[in-house]
């Protein structure tokens, strides 16, 4: 059983929800990425997603393309992601992590290359956005062989036949796209999201988490009611850009702390 299958099967037996945060690595710097990650445990984070920087990112709003742009213009690489990983696992051996990113930066290090890296740096989990599952089972399989999990994306427009395409492939968990639109984007509609995730539930048996568009505790707190797990990513990049490099671990910690509250009311 993977990191991410036991962290999620915990929370579900305290009846508890899991707190997901996204940071794009290398923003707004290499160095500012491992006190940051470490500093979203200390503010109740369960798993944590780090987003790989990538040049074209379409399914990105402004905020996080704009770190993802940062981060590449200092020097970011996928390698240097895995990286990043290994120097958070020197003091967290625990916190399961996720790598959220595009085909492309995989593909020219080669999938199996990819694969063997991650699972030495401690790499829990895989998320690629253009990778359809059409074209994903040979990929899936090769990550279950070395305990990570491959997780998909779900989206409002997504058929029951989709769903469960993506169930039968996906493990750890499936990430429902709470909005039409790109990350950090739109209003949020409580009640069409709590339907859309209790007819996922119908066809998958792994847990759901939601994101795309969750700003603040009482949303967070209101979705959790029917997902597994609440990511929240645009914010954590504003609450970083805002912050000063010395405050900014402080200000992600701090800002999470307001959400696991929330989770657990």
């Amino acid at each position: 059983m993977s990191r991410i299958q036991q962290t999620l099967n915990r929370l579900q037996k305290q009846n508890r929800k899991g707190l997901v945060p996204f940071v794009t690595t290398g923003f707004p710097s290499p160095e500012l990425t491992v006190p940051v990650m470490h500093a979203m445990v200390e503010g109740g984070a369960d798993i944590i997603e780090l987003g790989v920087p990538f040049s074209d990112p379409m399914a990105d709003g402004p905020v996080i393309q704009h770190a993802s742009e940062v981060a590449l213009q200092k020097g970011m690489t996928l390698e240097k992601v895995l990286d990043t990983v290994e120097e958070f696992r020197i003091r967290d051996e625990n916190t399961p992590v996720v790598l959220m990113g595009y085909a492309n930066p995989i593909e020219r290090m080669g999938v199996d290359v990819f694969i063997k890296k991650a699972a030495e740096k401690g790499v829990d989990g895989v998320l690629v956005v253009d990778y359809p599952p059409e074209e994903s089972e040979e990929f899936a399989a090769k990550l279950k062989a070395n305990d990570i999990d491959m997780i998909f994306l779900l989206a409002p427009t997504s058929t029951d036949e989709r769903i469960r395409e993506i169930g039968r492939i996906a493990s750890g968990y499936i990430y429902y796209v709470s909005l039409k639109g790109v990350t950090g984007s739109g209003n949020l509609n409580v009640n069409e999201v709590t339907s859309r995730i209790e007819k996922i539930k119908k066809h998958v048996t792994i847990p759901v988490g939601v994101g795309f568009g969750i700003r603040d505790a009482a949303t967070a707190r209101a979705l959790g009611a029917s997902a597994d797990a609440v990511v929240i990513g645009s914010r954590i990049i504003q609450e970083l850009e805002s912050a000063k490099p010395d405050e900014a671990a402080s200000a992600v910690k701090s800002f999470l702390k307001e959400i696991r509250k929330a989770l657990d009311e």
